[in-house]
């Protein structure tokens, strides 16, 4: 693959700080989006995502385009585990519509610091032990297991909120949009939207453990990994609020998501004796994702037939 020139770097922080601008001066002052207004907006932001793609291809040619819309994709797949977390931490902190746009605009934002740490030290201890490649590999199995086992959609509180609730003085009530506030006796605390914030983003940080390994096993190239991560985060915000209202319809898809996991981690243990090309990924990750989601409305449409059946006769039921 040819050496990334430095203005690729410039125009993607270019790309993202103007889209970063655009989606906070679009939403400023809103107290709600329509569902319809956030399909608008995703469909925005993964036209964004591939059409950086295509620059890609014209520059650095159609092996990067290709590890790049691989990484992207299974980036896409796996932010929806972050969509059933934001769902659970809002619902347990009740927070509010009119304000969640301010707390998942600074958690991506974070996540982005996060992600480039984790990717540019990922990348130099590969480059220098190759036996990183393996440890990723276990961690992604490992952590594909535990996804199969557990259903996020169960979850009725996180982890991570719960944890900082007992070691933050914290108000339950909302104040505005205030991170945190003076009560009475002069004493500062965390309001709810700081709990979520919080929340957010080390739960993030987990998932990052996770996520990022799952790129690396598509490309080890610093610049195809940091910036499908980024665009795929980038969208974030709309995906919740598509999927917020139907997301627990979805009974199936943690299994196409550890399927995916457990893809990713036999892909980089047994990369020196198979190698998937980058396309064949993208099949893989599509077919996986899509069969989770096919079979989730399958059943659900399943279940809608039978409530709406009228219930049978006393005598047909003993009998």
């Amino acid at each position: 693959m040819p050496n990334v020139p430095p203005w690729m770097w410039m125009v993607f922080w270019a790309a993202v700080l103007v889209l970063l601008a655009v989606d906070l001066l679009a939403h400023r002052g809103r107290h709600g989006e329509s569902h319809r207004a956030a399909i608008v907006w995703s469909v925005i932001w993964i036209a964004a995502g591939l059409l950086f793609d295509v620059l890609i291809w014209r520059v650095l040619g159609a092996r990067a385009a290709q590890e790049y819309l691989a990484a992207y994709f299974i980036e896409k797949s796996l932010s929806l585990d972050n969509v059933f977390v934001f769902l659970v931490i809002f619902r347990s902190l009740a927070i509010p519509p009119r304000v969640q746009h301010q707390v998942l605009f600074l958690g991506i934002f974070g996540a982005l610091v996060f992600r480039a740490l984790f990717i540019f030290v990922g990348a130099a201890a590969m480059e220098r032990w190759g036996w990183v490649s393996y440890v990723f590999g276990g961690i992604l199995l490992f952590t594909a297991w535990r996804v199969l086992r557990e259903d996020p959609s169960e979850q009725s509180d996180n982890k991570a909120v719960r944890w900082l609730a007992k070691r933050l003085p914290v108000t339950h009530e909302l104040h505005d949009k205030s991170f945190i506030v003076r009560l009475a006796d002069g004493r500062r605390v965390a309001t709810p939207l700081l709990l979520a914030l919080l929340g957010l983003e080390l739960t993030d940080i987990v998932f990052a453990v996770d996520s990022v390994p799952a790129a690396f096993a598509i490309t080890d190239q610093t610049f195809i990994l940091y910036s499908s991560n980024a665009f795929a985060i980038l969208g974030l915000r709309a995906l919740y609020l598509v999927l917020a209202g139907t997301v627990g319809q979805l009974r199936y898809l943690h299994y196409g998501l550890a399927g995916v996991l457990a893809f990713a981690g036999l892909k980089m243990v047994l990369e020196p004796w198979l190698h998937v090309p980058p396309m064949a990924s993208v099949l893989v990750i599509v077919v996986l994702i899509g069969a989770a989601v096919w079979a989730s409305q399958r059943a659900r449409r399943r279940d809608a037939r039978k409530e709406s059946l009228p219930a049978q006769p006393r005598r047909e039921r003993e009998a």
